[in-house]
């Protein structure tokens, strides 16, 4: 009896086990997509790629490229402020309005020879001002004089251009300016104060607003002036946005800073 029922019970395993062998040796067919499915599939695998790609780009623009500007700004501007031969006395100084402030020697291109101050953005604003208006000069975070306008405090257009967005964005905030506000100007010799006076939007070709009497080419300087130029609006080069300031008095760097600059707030 145990024998027989050894016998039947191995008997019924059989089937199963012939089972998982027809199974185990049957033929894999591979499944094949159509050429359509394939194309869709590869061009799915490209668009992750550019996205990602894409991704990294505005990640680098938006970001990267103001971290390492405002490096090179605040490199530029120690350098230039350990080359300076006048030291710097921190505390408020009586103003010069009647007599010219201290003529600057010419510069050239790449160079830069003054530190700007906008007490609105805040006391930690210093921003480099070097000579030209390429990218090569704006991309670090510098702002840029415009090559055959006047120099700082000479009578006529002191004209600067920065980004107003990327690389350091110095003018990011121009919309922010108010009529009156000071606009600051550090050399090896002196303070330039500026005010505020007036700003508009124009078309890109509108050169007449760095004249040195803005939008009158024709009529001779008698101001000492500055002017802010950067794109408008925002993530937009269609326009310009055109800050316009007049300076009000100038102070000797050995005799102190305006006071605007030892303001909290």
């Amino acid at each position: 009896m145990r024998s027989g029922t050894t016998a039947r019970h191995r008997t019924a395993l059989l089937p199963d086990a012939a089972d998982a062998t027809r199974a185990t040796s049957a033929p894999i067919r591979r499944l094949r997509r159509a050429p359509a499915a394939q194309a869709v599939g590869l061009a799915g695998e490209l668009l992750l790629t550019a996205g990602v790609l894409l991704a990294l780009f505005v990640v680098w623009q938006v970001w990267w490229t103001d971290v390492v500007a405002a490096r090179e700004q605040r490199a530029t501007v120690t350098a230039m402020e350990d080359s300076y031969t006048v030291p710097e006395v921190l505390e408020p100084a009586r103003a010069r309005t009647e007599e010219p402030p201290p003529e600057m020697r010419a510069v050239s291109e790449g160079e830069p020879f003054a530190t700007l101050h906008v007490p609105r953005w805040g006391r930690a604003y210093e921003v480099p001002i070097t000579e030209g208006v390429s990218t090569d000069v704006l991309d670090t975070g510098a702002a840029g004089h415009y090559p055959g306008t006047a120099l700082p405090g000479e009578i006529g257009n002191f004209a600067l251009a920065a980004h107003r967005q990327t690389y350091g964005a110095a003018f990011r905030y121009v919309d922010t300016l108010e009529v009156g506000d000071p606009l600051i100007v550090e050399t090896a010799d002196a303070w330039l104060v500026y005010r505020v006076r007036e700003d508009y939007i124009v078309e890109p070709d509108k050169v007449e607003v760095l004249a040195p009497t803005p939008n009158q080419p024709d009529v001779p300087a008698t101001e000492r002036l500055i002017t802010f130029t950067t794109c408008h609006p925002l993530w937009s080069t269609a326009q310009r946005w055109i800050t316009h300031g007049v300076l009000e008095r100038w102070i000797p760097r050995s005799e102190g800073v305006p006071a605007e600059l030892l303001q909290d707030g």
